[in-house]
């Protein structure tokens, strides 16, 4: 089933091309069917980069799925152009009276900062606390998960002596938890930071239940409030190419980085990496919209007594 987005999106070509089903507002005005309603806050510099990976890794699913994107207010994009933004952003000023079935909380460059000295944080912080009364289930990604889980569980995160960057391998934990179902025993997903919230830390809150971890990356994924919070310490949306730009940028800027892990073949940056994470990735997305954002939801949304 498609995902609906404005038509003019720009990303939208590039997704037909891939054989993703979209559909504009006028074609799902037609449709006898009540959509999932799906909010994304991106707070990545690139936008329309997160833009496609996130409505491909959405699109693996037979619900309809409509996606609002979200900006902050309190910070000037750099990277995007204001036109882009003005015609397919909405700010929480314009949202904050609506109700949503999903929402995902992308990462953001600014993980070395603490989170108090981020522009956006206050704003960021009233965000996480109205989605409890406005959002079914909540998706934090990377810099996100480490947000919230400070936010809402006081858990502090410390900075690491070299970055996490490449494919880690995770272990599934409590695998009858339907968020992981179809995973297999041991899996790969990228990771690209330079802080993390202890594993021990994330084990000694019993508000959180680990459900995928790495001996090397920590933890890979969380869930509290039976599925009303996840928290993504990794990139499961990341494309093939993602860390290779992430790494070649640095390597261009004189920056101190390593070679990816486990991910070009032979180690050979000029090699074509292999994609070796995208089947679990669009097994994470599709559990998490059937079980914990259409089972959840009743037919009539803004009715839904959160």
């Amino acid at each position: 089933m498609p995902i609906k987005i404005q038509k003019d999106l720009p990303v939208r070509e590039i997704l037909e091309k891939e054989n993703i089903f979209v559909m504009d507002e006028h074609r799902a005005l037609h449709q006898d069917i009540r959509p999932i309603q799906i909010l994304i806050l991106n707070l990545m510099p690139l936008k329309e980069e997160t833009e496609l990976q996130l409505l491909r890794s959405l699109s693996n699913t037979p619900l309809q799925v409509d996606v609002t994107f979200m900006t902050v207010e309190s910070h000037q994009s750099k990277n995007t152009s204001m036109s882009h933004l003005n015609k397919f952003y909405q700010t929480f000023s314009d949202l904050k009276d609506q109700k949503f079935d999903g929402m995902i909380i992308t990462g953001a460059p600014v993980e070395q900062m603490e989170f108090e000295e981020v522009d956006y944080w206050e704003e960021l912080v009233g965000i996480m606390d109205w989605t409890k009364s406005h959002v079914t289930s909540t998706i934090y990604l990377c810099w996100a998960a480490q947000a919230g889980l400070y936010h809402h569980y006081g858990l502090q995160k410390r900075p690491l002596e070299k970055k996490m960057f490449g494919l880690f391998w995770h272990k599934v934990m409590n695998r009858k938890i339907p968020l992981v179902r179809g995973f297999d025993d041991m899996f790969l997903a990228p990771h690209s930071r330079h802080t993390e919230v202890p594993i021990e830390d994330i084990h000694a809150c019993k508000e959180l239940t680990v459900l995928a971890e790495s001996e090397e990356a920590g933890l890979f994924l969380a869930m509290a409030d039976d599925g009303r919070k996840i928290f993504v310490m990794g990139h499961p949306e990341y494309d093939r190419v993602t860390l290779d730009g992430e790494y070649k940028r640095d390597v261009g800027k004189g920056l101190p980085i390593e070679l990816p892990k486990n991910y070009y073949p032979e180690n050979n940056p000029e090699n074509k990496p292999l994609l070796l994470w995208r089947a679990h990735a669009n097994n994470l997305y599709t559990n998490w919209l059937n079980y914990y954002v259409y089972q959840s939801t009743p037919y009539d949304l803004m009715g839904t007594p959160f």
